[in-house]
């Protein structure tokens, strides 16, 4: 049994793996500043795990909150996954592998043992990362940018007219502001994932595998003209993949 960790730019998502597919146990929480105290609360009701692996995009200061809670709580030292150039038959397209997230790349192993198929992946949150996966797991390549709720933000930030009274509806076409930025973010986003998929298509070969994870994705999806899977965990479904095939690198209690 293995504590598995997903230390997102939003939220710390935790999941028990056992012998079966489905999580023992599983939890989500956004960081805040007694995330110790939380973790420690969560975990009480949880058995011992033999070992904690943990992925994470975050600053090495929660990094450091999340261990301590781990070693209090468990007395066990997270094991820290950091980007492989290849693992569990997904090679990494970035000359340096060490700088593409270890959350999409852990996506990416999840799809490749779902699928064996093309793959186009969005991760919606805080960024939009958009990756295609070929058939045999070589990684193409992907692009960044804002999620729906940051460009909002950035928009706000960065006028001084633009100030909605309410939040705002997704339309077609919008007559007043508030409906306007919404609109506009949402439907730019789901823009981006059409023009991303349409135009890896003679890369990869086939029609990919269209997949969205992350908090925005059910909006996302319900917007794109292009069909579509949810996906639920997929960074820590990854995480436990690599786990099972690198059971000799683990820490042994």
């Amino acid at each position: 049994m293995r504590l598995l960790l997903d230390l997102g730019n939003t939220r710390l998502k935790w999941a028990v793996q056992g012998h079966s597919p489905a999580w023992l146990a599983h939890g989500a929480l956004d960081w805040q500043d007694d995330i110790g105290a939380v973790l420690a609360d969560a975990w009480a009701s949880v058995p011992r795990p033999a070992g904690v692996i943990a992925a994470s995009v975050v600053d090495s200061v929660r990094e450091s909150q999340v261990a301590t809670a781990a070693q209090q709580v468990f007395a066990l030292a997270p094991y820290w996954l950091r980007t492989p150039a290849s693992a569990c038959g997904v090679s990494n397209a970035y000359a340096e592998p060490q700088r593409l997230g270890v959350d999409r790349f852990l996506a990416m192993v999840a799809a490749h043992a779902a699928h064996r198929a093309p793959c186009v992946l969005a991760s919606a949150g805080t960024a939009l990362a958009l990756d295609a996966l070929m058939a045999d797991g070589r990684h193409l390549g992907g692009l960044i940018a804002p999620g729906v709720r940051l460009m909002q933000q950035s928009l706000l930030d960065a006028t001084a007219r633009v100030r909605p009274q309410r939040p705002g509806a997704i339309l077609e076409l919008a007559d007043n502001t508030a409906d306007a930025v919404t609109s506009g973010c949402w439907q730019a986003a789901a823009a981006l994932i059409e023009r991303f998929t349409t135009h890896m298509l003679p890369l990869l070969g086939a029609a990919p595998t269209l997949i969205l994870d992350g908090g925005d994705a059910p909006q996302l999806a319900s917007l794109l003209s292009l069909p579509s899977q949810l996906a639920r965990d997929s960074v820590l479904r990854g995480l436990a993949l690599w786990a099972d095939g690198h059971i000799e690198l683990l820490p042994t209690v």
